[in-house]
């Protein structure tokens, strides 16, 4: 005590120059600004509210889709890990289906059974359902069935039992768990009941492989334990999952790929073309992998197939049975997963981390490097714990690094609200303010000057950034942009307003110097661009919109005069500018008018259908009509269809427009069909661009063929090239499903698109139509001459038969006669006849057809 009581003063005098020290070095630091404060609180406050809002998201399953989309595609890029040898699959295929005839007798799955027992398999899984005998061979399959070694199949949700002969201890059911997409990514193994235990087929089958080992099952509420191997089951909250049902006892599917087992046929084992080491103390699974049978299903490995986009059922059955194998010998424990408490510290740590490098890094490239590098960390360390068979939520990060990084920007939003995030470019609320400036101090210019606006739309530009991609296509932007303020003077001013249209607002005492930028602006486009080695071409329709001393003008006004005159240029075609007259406006205004009409016309039921006979060159029989539609306005009379389809088209009244051509026109030819049952009659019927890209078409036009009871086979479906060769594959998909139908389809105005070979022959046509274009001038032009009987020859050549439209005279008809044309339309025969006319026609082609018949027999 007295020793302490004596070095008391010296500590004393350590704390307190320790004390003065620290007094010191706070007050000579630089204060904190208090944007360093509000930095810190915002990153706080913001990563906190954000792990909540995903937390309460996370609840009602809002991000479990994508997580799964996300555990699909690591699941696509694991390892392969080979065959299990422990395996063999005996596939039925489609050969072995039109071999034996489905469903198989009881004597080839006798015989079957019989031969694989000859080769000594450990054990046999049938994964086929035989509650239902088949004759003949009833007695032989009961006798191979109650081998000891086979274990047979049920399903419980469809109360589809398993063979009689084989008892419940040899049974596995067959109930597959699978999420909200229809994906299987779980494997339920077992399900303890009140009165009775259910074993999944799989589980049956690897106890019966470790029979002689005396494996015993127990179970807890959440593990089995199969053996000494411990299977935890998985919860709804497990990994990426939020609101999984998880009911039974389930484990997520570690899948060997696709490849988990050697395959055989069932011909190879019948013709016992089999090594026996193939099968000798392996479990043999026998089951469909037949695409007629239907027996398969979405896996994770789905998405990214080409041929077939789902596993047959026996192959999943071998997945779960190598994945049970695996875990109970212990060469695999299972998927394991985080604590919610990890998963939420994991989110909070990325989200503090997004704020943090927003405020941090002010340089725009340094911030996007960092970003990167960041998802770049969650995507590898959630990869390589998957690789350890840990999965752990992706999405849930990355959006909340995403959404941090959003919120600590808002301070920045300033640039974004003035410009185009993009191109840098004024955007179109700054333009607006730009011309309202400029009109205000128009009159103070001397001498005075002219205030144009000119209204850029890039032609075909959302078809030109399909094909490229985003990424592509905004670097084509840049490019272009980079080529134009090249071009402009220094005084303009160049604004994005939309996806494709620019604007540029320009004072100048020269009127023509306004269409003389114009003309600069095109030129500058007429030199392709290179993207990624390729070359883009790109034209531009322009719009002018010019100041007039006496009158008044507003910003909206100007905008809105060269937006018109901008539509009025592409109406001239591609690369094209028009200066605003007064009459665009009127007309503009007429054709929003007309778009009211026609909508009201529509509900009102005020058009018709003419019908154009498509006749035979060498009988000159009717063999069919084109339906056409007109326009009856009460007030206006006949609408020409060159004024009103078009309209519908780009306001997307060709929908319901074409749902009712299609109708009425089925009606019609079934009417024609009970009416003239021997003539065979062919309907044609156009559709549009609008309605081929229409999601629910084919449903649509199934019903309507039921209800009218039309003979499918009589009716013809019309497109065109251009509908095609925007997206080919998905193009020849509708068409087969169109096919399915029993309907056929015809190609019209061949030969005006741009349609390649290559692709023409892949496309399931039925009919190929010579444009109107090519046939008047048969006689007058040697070159169009040669483009129709090249045409018709295509046409014949991949097994087509072809229509010639625009027909006024016999030499054409003889023409296209002689050329092998089968059939041909126009105004030679007739001009588009409304029903009672058509119905006509063909009463007299009955009763000639009658009288030459009669003639013929008489003369015999």
């Amino acid at each position: 005590m007295t020793k302490f009581l004596r070095s008391a003063p010296t500590v004393i005098k350590q704390i307190r120059s320790q004390l003065q020290r620290l007094l010191r070095w706070h007050e000579s630091r630089q204060p904190i600004p208090r944007i360093a404060w509000a930095a810190g609180g915002s990153i706080i406050v913001s990563a906190t509210g954000l792990t909540g809002c995903f937390w309460g998201i996370q609840q009602v399953g809002g991000l479990q889709t994508l997580e799964l989309l996300i555990f699909d595609r690591l699941v696509q890029r694991q390892p392969d890990a080979g065959t299990d040898p422990r395996l063999l699959i005996v596939t039925i295929t489609e050969p072995d289906i039109n071999r034996y005839r489905w469903p198989l007798s009881d004597q080839i799955v006798a015989q079957t059974l019989q031969q694989l027992q000859t080769y000594q398999p450990k054990v046999i899984g049938l994964d086929l359902y035989r509650d239902i005998h088949n004759p003949p061979g009833t007695a032989a399959l009961d006798a191979q069935l109650r081998a000891k070694n086979l274990i047979a199949i049920t399903e419980n949700a469809s109360a589809i039992a398993a063979p009689s002969v084989v008892e419940a201890e040899r049974v596995g059911f067959n109930d597959l768990t699978f999420d909200a997409d229809g994906v299987l990514r779980r494997n339920l193994m077992f399900v303890a009941g009140k009165d009775q235990d259910y074993y999944s087929f799989a589980l049956r089958l690897v106890l019966a492989y470790f029979k002689d080992d005396h494996l015993s099952l127990r179970y807890t509420p959440q593990t089995l334990q199969v053996g000494t191997a411990t299977i935890v089951a998985i919860d709804p909250t497990s990994g990426g999952y939020q609101t999984a049902d998880t009911r039974g006892y389930q484990v997520l599917l570690n899948y060997r790929r696709r490849q988990v087992a050697q395959t055989i046929s069932l011909s190879q084992v019948l013709d016992g073309q089999v090594n026996p080491a193939w099968v000798r103390d392996k479990i043999v699974l026998i089951g469909t992998t037949a695409p007629s049978l239907k027996d398969r299903f979405y896996t994770p490995y789905s998405a990214d197939q080409q041929n077939s986009f789902q596993m047959p059922g026996v192959v999943l059955h071998a997945q779960m049975t190598s994945q049970l194998l695996d875990m109970t010998t212990g060469q695999n424990s299972g998927f394991q997963f985080w604590s919610q408490g990890s998963e939420q510290l994991w989110l909070w740590t990325w989200t503090l981390i997004g704020g943090f490098l927003v405020w941090k890094l002010r340089h725009p490239l340094a911030f996007g490097l960092a970003t990167l590098v960041c998802l770049f960390i969650i995507i590898g360390i959630s990869w390589a714990l998957f690789m350890y068979s840990i999965w752990i939520p992706i999405a849930e990060p990355i959006l909340g690094l995403i959404a941090a990084v959003g919120l600590a920007m808002a301070h920045r939003l300033l640039y974004t609200t003035t410009r185009d995030p993009l191109t840098g470019l004024l955007n179109q609320s700054s333009v607006g303010r730009y011309l309202r400036r400029s009109l205000d101090h128009l009159s103070r210019y001397q001498p005075p000057v002219t205030l144009g606006v000119l209204f850029l739309s890039l032609d075909r530009f959302p078809l030109i950034a399909k094909s490229l991609g985003q990424t592509s296509s905004d670097r084509l932007l840049l490019q272009l942009i980079s080529r134009w303020q090249r071009t402009l003077p220094r005084s303009a001013r160049l604004a994005r307003v939309s996806q494709d249209e620019f604007v540029i607002a320009l004072r100048d005492p020269q009127k023509d110097a306004f269409t003389a930028l114009a003309e600069q602006l095109q030129t500058a486009l007429a030199q392709p661009f290179l993207i990624h080695q390729r070359s883009v071409a790109i034209t531009a329709s322009i719009g002018i919109a010019l100041t007039q001393a006496d009158h008044w003008h507003t910003a909206e006004n100007l905008l809105r005069d060269a937006h018109t005159a901008m539509y009025r240029a592409k109406t001239l075609g591609t690369d094209h500018y028009q200066v605003f007259a007064t009459g665009m406006l009127t007309e503009a205004v007429d054709q929003f008018t007309l778009e009211n009409e026609l909508r009201r016309g529509i509900v009102a039921q005020e058009f018709v259908l003419y019908y154009q006979p498509i006749v035979c060159l060498k009988s000159g029989i009717i063999v069919g009509f084109e339906a056409l539609v007109r326009w009856q306005h009460p007030s206006q009379g006949f609408i020409p269809p060159l004024k009103f389809i078009p309209l519908a088209e780009e306001t997307g009244l060709i929908i319901p427009l074409g749902q009712w051509i299609f109708q009425a026109a089925c009606q019609q030819a079934h009417q024609w069909q009970r009416q003239f049952p021997e003539q065979n009659l062919m309907i044609s019927i156009n559709l549009s661009g609008r309605q081929f890209d229409q999601p629910g078409l084919i449903d649509q036009l199934a019903r309507i063929i039921q209800e009218t009871q039309i003979c499918e086979a009589r009716l013809k479906l019309e497109i065109t090239e251009s509908m095609v060769m925007g997206d080919v594959e998905a193009a020849i998909d509708i068409m087969l499903r169109l096919k399915a139908l029993g309907c056929k389809l015809g190609m019209d105005d061949f030969g005006t698109g741009y349609s390649s070979l290559s692709q023409i022959r892949r496309l399931p046509i039925d009919t190929l139509k010579v444009d109107r274009s090519f046939v008047q001038k048969l006689g007058a032009s040697q070159e169009d001459y040669e483009i129709a009987r090249m045409i018709i020859s295509l046409g014949h050549t991949l097994g087509m038969d072809v229509i010639a439209e625009g027909v006024e005279t016999q030499t054409d008809a003889e023409t296209l006669r002689s050329m092998g044309c089968e059939f041909g339309q126009g105004y030679f025969w007739a001009k588009p006849l409304p029903a009672t006319e058509a119905t006509e026609r063909l009463r007299q082609q009955n009763q000639l057809i009658t009288c030459n018949l009669s003639t013929s027999l008489l003369e015999d």
